[in-house]
């Protein structure tokens, strides 16, 4: 709604400029066409203009109409997108969460520890697995010198020998990239 009324504003105030801006028929006015195509009376030259001016502002509402169309179109294309941004990866995702499930129904009557064990690592490797094929990797820390575009120091510790002095000793949480852009900065303690 307040997209047409700006366009009804906007059409309103072009108008009002144009009218504004134009000189009065005075029957002396300079054109660009050769002097012989030009009519002898005012009356007729002022009609021509004020045809132009129709036809200008004509074509100006069309194209301002246009362009009004086209990013009406773009902002709902781009909420459309955001709404399903997240479908393909949680569909792929499915298939773990089914393998959870069946690993909490086997914890309730496993009686061996290493059969759940196994059956978590599963999961997880099956995670591991679609969330590279995704794109996600992740980042190496420990041992490499601090970075704050990479890394958030939660603490700084003594550092055990001078080498290590401002350099990763410990991960607290890793951290991840998403096709090379950083998404998750890794916490790190770091050696002073």
């Amino acid at each position: 709604m307040s997209a047409e009324n700006n366009t009804k504003h906007e059409a309103e105030d072009f108008e009002n400029v144009t009218e504004a801006s134009l000189p009065e028929d005075t029957g002396s006015e300079q054109s660009d066409t050769p002097a012989e195509n030009e009519q002898p009376s005012g009356n007729g030259q002022a009609t021509k203009s004020e045809a132009e001016i129709n036809e200008l502002k004509d074509k100006y509402l069309r194209l301002y109409s246009e362009f009004d169309n086209y990013k009406r179109r773009t902002s709902k294309e781009r909420l459309d997108l955001l709404k399903t941004a997240n479908q393909e990866m949680v569909v792929a995702l499915l298939p773990v969460l089914d393998d959870f499930e069946r690993a909490r129904q086997s914890m309730e009557t496993a009686q061996e520890v290493e059969a759940v064990k196994a059956g978590v690592d599963l999961i997880y490797n099956k995670l591991q697995s679609i969330m590279q094929q995704k794109g996600l990797k992740p980042m190496e820390a420990v041992g490499q010198s601090f970075d704050a575009e990479l890394h958030e120091a939660i603490t700084q510790i003594p550092a055990p020998d001078e080498t290590q002095k401002g350099k990763v000793i410990d991960q607290v949480e890793k951290g991840y990239y998403l096709n090379d852009k950083v998404i998750r900065f890794a916490k790190v303690i770091i050696g002073a």
